[in-house]
């Protein structure tokens, strides 16, 4: 089974988008559309994992979560 890691996707005022991952420190990207940035990010992702290995560092595991909230009345 493979760890499933949490993205967090934010919008720019200038309308870009920017990605970071709250497990994996340091690992970020940035794009102009939300598919572009996805997929940056992934990429990322994997870079950031194949340096840590060369490093002889652990890969963290996931443990971030996400909920969303209604807007309170």
């Amino acid at each position: 089974m493979t760890d499933k890691y949490l993205v967090v996707i934010e919008q720019a005022s200038d309308g870009s988008y920017s990605a970071y991952l709250p497990d994996i420190p340091g690992c970020a990207s940035c794009g102009d559309t939300i598919e572009e940035v996805r997929s940056m990010i992934q990429e990322a992702l994997g870079f950031h994992f194949e340096g840590m290995r060369k490093a002889g560092l652990p890969i963290p595991r996931p443990t971030s979560q996400s909920v969303y909230l209604d807007q309170a009345g």
